[in-house]
C-alpha cells in the first residue's frame, strides 16, 4: 500500500510514472513487487492506488488503429476471431471474447501465489467480481457471489444462480440451494434469456477491437455464412459454456492408484518430503497437478491474462483481469472502449473505466463513439478525469469507503475458514444478504454436494504446505498452519480423499516439536503474538452488529432466519466507517501450548493415528488379512521364565536381534498388508510409524521422570514396536533412525533398572504396564497389519525376577552400544555414546553387587560347613566379570571416578572371598591363612589402583576418602587378624609383630583423623585403636622378652608413645568412654610393669607417681560415664515411649562395671604403695611437701576402702565417688618426688 509520502508532492505526474513503471511482461514471465514495477495514482487526490503485475501472457502492447470516421463496425474485420501474433496465445481473451468469471478463477490465481494467500492479501478476485461490488450502491442489478475465507484472505467468485440451477435441473445436483433459493428468494425462478440487443452489443465491441488491431481501417470481406454462425455460437459458448460448473469434485483415480510415486529418498523427519511428496509433479502424487483432468472445465486454471497486486488505500488485493491495453496514445499504455453516441455516459460505466484503468496501472482511455455501429470521433481521457465526467460525476472517497465496508462486512462475518458462503443481492433490491452454504449444504443428505469443497480443501492444504516449507518459518506460524490443516481435514471425505488426509494428520504431528520437551514456556509468548494473524476452525459465532447496530437480524419481514448477515440498505455502504471489522481477529487460533509434555505426545499420536487409518483404507489387499477388531486389545506372546532360559535365552534373543540389525543394513523389505514400495501409503506409513515411535519415546521418558516405571515401560514397549514394523517396511535404514533405535534401548535400559530397584512397588508397576488406552490399542492394530512387532519383545518383558531385569537391561545397553558400531554413528553421536558406555558400567556394577551381596548371604548362612561352596565360587567368578567389564568401559570413556569405584567394589569382593576362607579349622587353634592374606592383599592392590585412577584428591574428594577409608580398613583388618590369629606355626613372633606393625602404620596412613568431615570420628576411633593395639603389643613384647636391653628400651619407647597418642585421640571422641579408661589402666599396668624392675625407693616414688598422675587423668572417662549413667536414668521417667536406641549405644554397663573394679583395685594398690614408700622415705628424711602428699593418700585410700566395702552402692554413686577421689588427689599431689 503506497502510504502518505507516496500520494505526496514528490511523486511523478501519473503519465510518467507509467512510462516508467508499467510494461506488460511478454508471456509466461512473472515480477516480483518493486519500485520500477509499480505506479502511484491519486484520484483526485482523494485515494492511493497502487498496481504491481505479478504475472502477463500478453504480447507486448502494440498502437491500437485509430479507425476512418464512419468506419462500419457491423461489418467483420478480416482478423475478426483468428489468431494473430499480436494477440499471442491468449488469444480472444485478450479482446474480451471471454468477460465472463469462471466459478473458480480465484482459486487458479490463489493455487500460482500460494505466498500472498492467508497473510498479505485481503481479497483474491476477478477484477469483474472487485468492479460489480463496489457498483452496489449505484447499481439495481443482481449481485451473486461465493466467498471462501483462508487466514486473513477473501476469495471471491461469481456465483452465476442461472447457470447453476439450469445444471440442477439437468443433472440433480443442487436442488437443496434451488430448493432454497425458490422457497425464501424467488419462488417463481425462471431461466432469463439474454436479450437480442446484449449480443448485438457483444459483436460489434469484438469487431471493433479486431479493427483497432488490423490497423487498416478500412472493413475487410465479410467472412463466409458459415464463418460467421461459427462466431456466433462461439460468443455464445464462451458466455455459457465456458463457465459450466462441475460436478462435487472428486479425486481421479489415478492418483490415488498410482504406484510410480516419488523416487525421493526416505527423509523421515522433513515436513517438505511430505509437502513435496503430495505437491508436485503428476507421477509424483503433485497436488498441484490432481486438477489436470479436465482443469479447464474444472475453473481450477489461472487463465487470466494479468495477474496485478493491487493496493487500494489499506486493502491488498490479487486481480485477475482481461482488459486489453494497447499502446498509441499519449502515454505508453491506454485503455480502449467504444461508446453509442446517443446513449451518455452514466455513473456506473464512469466506476467501470475508472477502476480498469487503476487495477491495471493505465494512465488513460481512449474513447470511441459511434452511431448505430459507424464510428464518428475519439476522445482521451486521463484516468484521474474519469470521476469528473459529465453525468458520470462519483466520488472517488465514496468508492474508498464503500470498498472498506464491504471488506469489513465480509471479514466480520465469512469468520468460518473452509465454509462457502454466498453474497447475494437481488435484481432491483436494496438488500444484501449472506449465507452460509456449507451449514446449509449439511443439513442435505450428502455434505460433500458443494462443489467448492475440494478446491477450498485443496487451497488450504497447499497454504499450509507452503507455511510448513518455509525454514525461516517463525514458530508463531503454527497456530496458523494447524488450523488450515484442521479445516482441511474437515471438509474432506475420508473415503475419496485419504491421502490429502494423511498428509495433513503428517503435517499436524509435525507443528508439535517432541525434540524440545522443556520449552514450552519460552516459546509461548512468540506463539501468541500473532492474534491478528491467525484464526480458530471453530469460531464463535461474532454479533451481528457493531457499536452502530449496523448489521441487522431483526425479525423485520424482508429479513430470513436463515441469512449469517443482512445489509439493509445498500446506501449505508457508502457512509465511511459504517462496517468496522468488529469481530476479533481470529482470537482462538493460537497454537495450543502444551505445558504437559503427555499431553503434547497425546496430540501427535491422535493426528499420527488417523493419518494411519487414511493409509490403511487405501491399501485394497484388506482381505487377505486376517479380520481384527481395533478395540480388542491383541494377544502377545508371552513365554514362561524357565522355558526362555533366564540370561542364557537372552544371549540368543540377543543373537537374533543383531542379525536382523546387520540385515537392515542390507535393505529386506517385509510388508504383510501388500504395500508396494515406494507407493505413497508406504512412505507416508514410514513416516507416521517413526513419528509414533518417537511421541511414545518422549512418553516413556517423561514417565521415566515421574517414576511411573511401568507406565514408562510401556511406552518404551510401543515405541519398540513401532520401530519394529518401521524396520520391515524400510528399504533403506537411515542412520539417524539406528540413532533412534540406540535412544529407545537405552531408555529401555534405564527403566528396566529402575524397576529392579523399587521391586517394593511391583504391582503398581505391573498394573501400569499392562494398561492401554483405545488410541494405543488402534495404532497397534495399524502396526501388527505390517509385522509381528515381536522384535523387541526381549527387551521389554516386564519381568518379576531381580538377576533377569538387571540382565535385560545390561542386554539393552549392550544392543544400543552394538547399533552404534553398525555405522558411523560412534563418531557421530559422541555424546550418545559416552552416556550409553557409562550406563553400560552401571549396570554390570549393579549385577556385580547383585552377585556379590548374593555370596556374602550364602556365606552368613554356612555355620557348619568348613570350606568354600561351589555356588559361592561361581557367584564370585560372575560378580568379578561384570566388574572388570564395567572397569573396562569406565576406562574407554576416561571416567576415573566410576572407574575407582568400581576397582572399590572389586576390592570389596576380594574381602569378603579372603572371609570366606577364615571360617575354617576350630576357633581356638584358629590361624590367619594363606588365603586369607592373598584375597586381602588382592583388594589392597584394586584399592590402591583406585586412588591411581582418581590421581588426585581434588578430583572427587568424596570418592577419594571413601577408597582411603577401604584401604585403611583392609590394612587394620589384616593386622588385626595377624595379631588376635597369629600363624606362628608358619612364621616366626618377630616377623608377624613386624607385619602386623607395618599393616597397622599403613591403616594409620591412609585413616584421615585431621579433616573435618563425617567420617572424622569414625578415622579418629581407628587411629586410636591402631595405636592402642600397637601400644598393647609392643607392652606385650616388653613383658615376654629377655635379653637385648637395647630393643627392650625401643619396645618400651613405642608402648609409651603409642599409649599416649591413644588417650590423646580417646579423649577427642565423647562415645568412647570405656575405650579411655582401659587405654588408661593399660598404661597403669605398664607402669607397673616397669617399678617391678626399679630398685630404688626414689624410682619407685616416681614411677608410682606417675601412675596416679593417670588415674587423675582418668577423671574426664568417668565424667562421660557418669554423664551417660544421668541420661539412662532421667530418661524412663521423662518419656517411657521413648525407645532405648535413642540413649547412647557405646554405654556397655558389664564393661563399665567390670572397668570400675579394677580401676579401684589398682587405685587402692598403688596408693597403698605410695603410703608405704613415703612412709619409709619419711623415716630418713623430713620432707613437709612429702608430709601432705602423704596424709592426703592416706585420707583418700580410707574412703576407697570405705566406698569398695559397700557392695550394693548403685554403679552411679561408685562413679561419684571416684570422681570426687580424682578431685582430691588431684587437689593433694600425687607423690611425693616430682
Amino acid at each position: 500500500m503506497g502510504d502518505s509520502k507516496e500520494g505526496g508532492a514528490e511523486s511523478p505526474p501519473a503519465g510518467a510514472a507509467a512510462r516508467e513503471g508499467l510494461s506488460l511482461l511478454s508471456q509466461g514471465e512473472s515480477e516480483e513487487p518493486s519500485a520500477q514495477g509499480s505506479a502511484l495514482f491519486l484520484g483526485g487526490n482523494e485515494v492511493k492506488s497502487r498496481a504491481v503485475v505479478k504475472y502477463s501472457s500478453a504480447p507486448p502492447r502494440t498502437a491500437f488503429a485509430r479507425l476512418e470516421e464512419k468506419t462500419d463496425l457491423k461489418l467483420p474485420p478480416a482478423n475478426w476471431l483468428r489468431e494473430s501474433a499480436k494477440l499471442g496465445p491468449a488469444g480472444t481473451t485478450i479482446l474480451g471474447n471471454s468477460k465472463k468469471s469462471k466459478p473458480f478463477s480465484s482459486f487458479g490465481m490463489a493455487y500460482d501465489f500460494i505466498d500472498s494467500v492467508g497473510n498479505d492479501v485481503d481479497v483474491v478476485s476477478d477484477s469483474e467480481n472487485i468492479k460489480k461490488l463496489l457498483k452496489i450502491p449505484y447499481s439495481k442489478s443482481h449481485v451473486s457471489m461465493a466467498v471462501h475465507r483462508i487466514g486473513r484472505t477473501l476469495l471471491l467468485d461469481e456465483l452465476d444462480i442461472q447457470e447453476l440451477f439450469m445444471r440442477s435441473s439437468q443433472t440433480g445436483d443442487w436442488t437443496w440451494l434451488k430448493e432454497f433459493y425458490q422457497r425464501l428468494i424467488d419462488q417463481k425462478w425462471q431461466r432469463k434469456k439474454k436479450s437480442k440487443e446484449h449480443w448485438y452489443q457483444k459483436a460489434i465491441l469484438s469487431k471493433f477491437l479486431y479493427y483497432s488491431i488490423n490497423g487498416d481501417g478500412a472493413a475487410q470481406p465479410v467472412p463466409s455464412a458459415a464463418e460467421q454462425q461459427e462466431s456466433s455460437s462461439s460468443d455464445q459458448t464462451n458466455d455459457s459454456d465456458g463457465a459450466s460448473w462441475p460436478a462435487p469434485f472428486e479425486m481421479p483415480s489415478s492418483v490415488s492408484e498410482d504406484p510410480s510415486a516419488s523416487s525421493q529418498g526416505s527423509e523421515p523427519l522433513e515436513p517438505s518430503y511430505i509437502v513435496g511428496h503430495v505437491a508436485s509433479a503428476p507421477k509424483e502424487q503433485n497436488l498441484t497437478t490432481l486438477f489436470n483432468d479436465g482443469e479447464n472445465s474444472q475453473g481450477l486454471k489461472n487463465d487470466f491474462v494479468r495477474n496485478i497486486l493491487w493496493t487500494f488505500e489499506d486493502i491488498h488485493m490479487l486481480v485477475g483481469s482481461n482488459m486489453p491495453i494497447f499502446g498509441g496514445g499519449r502515454y505508453p499504455a491506454v485503455s480502449l472502449r467504444l461508446r453509442d453516441n446517443n446513449k451518455p455516459i452514466n455513473v456506473l460505466t464512469g466506476i467501470d473505466y475508472w477502476l480498469d484503468n487503476l487495477i491495471c496501472n493505465v494512465p488513460e482511455l481512449v474513447m470511441c463513439f459511434h452511431v448505430n455501429g459507424i464510428v464518428q470521433k475519439y476522445e482521451m481521457i486521463k484516468t484521474e478525469e474519469i470521476p469528473n465526467l459529465e453525468n458520470s460525476n462519483f466520488s472517488t472517497k465514496v468508492i474508498k469507503d464503500i470498498a472498506q465496508n464491504i471488506l469489513s462486512f465480509l471479514k466480520s462475518n465469512c469468520t468460518k475458514e473452509g465454509h462457502t458462503y454466498w453474497l447475494f443481492k437481488a435484481s432491483g433490491s436494496d438488500i444484501v444478504k449472506l449465507y452460509d452454504l456449507t451449514t446449509l449444504c449439511e443439513e442435505t443428505e450428502d455434505k460433500y454436494q458443494n462443489p467448492f469443497t475440494m478446491p477450498v480443501a485443496i487451497l488450504l492444504y497447499k497454504v499450509a504446505c507452503n507455511m510448513m516449507m518455509k525454514k525461516n518459518q517463525n514458530k508463531k506460524h503454527y497456530g496458523t498452519i494447524r488450523t488450515l490443516l484442521l479445516n482441511c481435514v474437515k471438509l474432506l471425505d475420508k473415503s475419496r480423499h485419504p491421502q490429502i488426509i494423511a498428509s495433513a494428520n503428517y503435517m499436524l504431528s509435525e507443528l508439535f516439536q517432541l525434540d524440545e520437551p522443556k520449552k514450552e514456556e519460552s516459546s509461548e509468548s512468540p506463539l501468541n503474538e500473532n492474534s491478528d494473524e491467525s484464526y480458530s476452525e471453530e469460531e464463535e459465532e461474532m454479533p451481528d452488529s457493531d457499536e452502530n447496530g449496523s448489521y441487522s437480524t431483526s425479525s423485520d419481514p424482508s429479513d430470513d432466519n436463515k441469512a449469517v448477515a443482512i445489509i439493509k440498505s445498500v446506501g449505508e455502504l457508502s457512509v465511511p466507517e459504517k462496517y468496522k471489522s468488529i469481530h476479533q481477529i481470529r482470537p482462538s487460533c493460537t497454537f495450543p501450548v502444551c505445558h504437559d509434555t503427555e499431553e503434547r505426545c497425546r496430540l501427535v499420536l491422535s493426528y499420527v493415528l488417523e493419518g494411519l487409518k487414511s493409509v490403511d483404507s487405501s491399501i485394497k489387499k484388506e482381505s487377505d488379512l486376517p479380520a481384527a477388531d481395533p478395540n480388542t486389545p491383541i494377544p502377545l506372546k508371552y513365554e514362561d521364565e524357565s522355558t526362555r532360559g533366564g540370561p542364557e535365552g537372552l544371549e540368543k534373543q540377543m543373537a537374533l536381534f543383531l542379525d536382523k540389525m546387520g540385515s537392515l543394513q542390507k535393505g529386506n523389505y517385509s510388508s504383510q498388508s501388500g504395500m508396494i514400495p515406494g507407493s505413497w501409503q508406504h512412505k507416508m506409513k514410514l513416516q507416521l510409524i517413526l513419528k509414533s515411535s518417537k511421541a511414545y519415546y518422549v512418553l516413556s521418558d517423561a514417565a521415566m521422570s515421574l517414576q511411573k516405571y511401568g507406565r514408562a515401560l510401556r511406552y518404551i514397549k510401543l515405541a519398540l514396536q513401532s520401530h519394529d514394523t518401521y524396520c520391515c517396511l524400510c528399504t533403506n535404514m537411515l542412520s539417524e533412525v539406528l540413532l533412534f533405535l540406540s535412544q529407545y534401548l537405552t531408555l529401555c535400559g534405564d527403566i528396566q533398572l529402575m524397576l529392579a530397584q523399587n521391586a517394593n512397588n511391583r504391582a503398581a508397576h505391573l498394573e501400569e504396564f499392562n494398561y492401554q488406552t483405545k488410541e494405543d490399542q488402534e495404532i497397534l492394530h495399524s502396526l501388527h497389519r505390517e509385522s509381528s512387532c515381536q522384535g523387541f519383545a526381549w527387551a521389554t518383558d516386564l519381568s518379576t525376577d531381580l538377576e533377569s531385569q538387571l540382565s535385560v537391561s545390561c542386554k539393552c545397553y549392550e544392543a544400543a552400544n552394538e547399533i552404534l558400531q553398525f555405522s558411523d554413528l560412534k563418531s557421530q553421536n559422541p555424546e550418545h555414546y559416552v552416556q550409553v558406555l557409562k550406563r553400560m558400567g552401571n549396570i554390570r556394577n549393579e549385577i556385580g553387587v547383585f552377585y556379590m551381596n548374593q555370596a556374602a548371604a550364602l556365606q552368613s548362612e554356612r555355620v557348619v560347613s568348613k570350606s568354600v561352596s561351589t555356588a559361592e565360587q561361581q557367584l564370585w567368578k560372575k560378580s568379578f566379570s561384570c566388574f572388570e567389564k564395567g572397569i573396562h568401559n569406565f576406562e574407554s570413556i576416561d571416567d576415573a571416578t566410576n572407574a575407582a569405584l568400581l576397582l572399590c567394589n572389586t576390592g570389596r569382593l576380594m574381602r569378603i572371598c579372603a572371609q570366606a576362607h577364615c571360617g575354617a579349622g576350630d576357633e581356638f587353634k584358629r590361624e590367619f591363612s594363606p588365603e586369607e592374606g592373598l584375597y586381602y592383599n588382592k583388594a589392597v592392590d584394586y584399592y590402591l589402583r583406585a586412588l591411581r585412577s582418581l590421581g588426585t584428591r581434588d578430583i572427587h574428594p568424596a570418592v577419594w576418602d571413601s577408597v582411603n577409608w577401604e584401604l585403611s580398613t583392609t590394612y587394620f583388618t589384616m593386622a588385626t587378624l595377624q595379631q588376635d590369629y597369629a600363624p606362628l606355626s608358619r612364621k616366626a613372633q618377630e616377623q608377624i609383630e613386624k607385619e602386623v606393625s607395618e599393616a597397622m602404620m599403613k591403616s594409620l596412613k591412609h585413616c584421615d583423623v585431621d579433616s573435618v568431615s563425617a567420617r572424622q570420628p569414625l578415622c579418629q576411633y581407628r587411629a586410636a585403636t591402631i595405636h592402642h593395639r600397637l601400644a598393647s603389643m609392643y607392652h606385650s613384647c616388653l613383658r615376654n622378652q629377655v635379653g637385648d636391653e637395647h630393643l627392650r628400651k625401643q619396645h618400651r619407647v613405642l608402648a609409651d608413645l603409642h599409649y599416649s597418642k591413644a588417650v590423646k585421640l580417646f579423649q577427642l571422641l565423647r562415645d568412647a568412654p570405656c575405650e579411655l579408661l582401659r587405654v588408661q589402666l593399660e598404661r597403669v599396668a605398664f607402669a607397673e610393669f616397669q617399678m617391678t624392675s626399679q630398685n630404688s625407693n626414689v624410682g619407685k616414688l616416681k614411677t608410682l607417681s606417675g601412675a596416679l598422675d593417670i588415674m587423675v587423668r582418668t577423671k574426664h572417662a568417668f565424667q562421660l560415664i557418669r554423664k551417660e549413667l544421668v541420661e539412662e536414668f532421667d530418661q524412663p521417667k521423662s518419656d517411657e515411649s521413648t525407645p532405648a536406641a535413642d540413649s547412647s549405644p557405646s554405654l556397655n554397663r558389664e564393661e563399665v562395671v567390670k572397668l570400675l573394679s579394677i580401676f579401684e583395685s589398682r587405685l587402692s594398690f598403688l596408693l597403698l604403695q605410695s603410703i608405704k614408700l613415703l612412709s619409709s622415705t619419711k623415716k630418713k628424711t623430713s620432707n613437709t611437701e612429702d608430709d601432705v602428699v602423704l596424709k592426703t593418700n592416706k585420707q583418700i585410700y580410707s574412703q576407697l576402702l570405705r566406698a569398695t566395702a559397700n557392695k550394693s552402692a548403685a554403679l552411679l554413686e561408685r562413679t561419684d565417688i571416684l570422681v570426687h577421689l580424682l578431685d582430691q588427689l588431684a587437689r593433694g599431689g600425687s607423690g611425693g618426688v616430682q
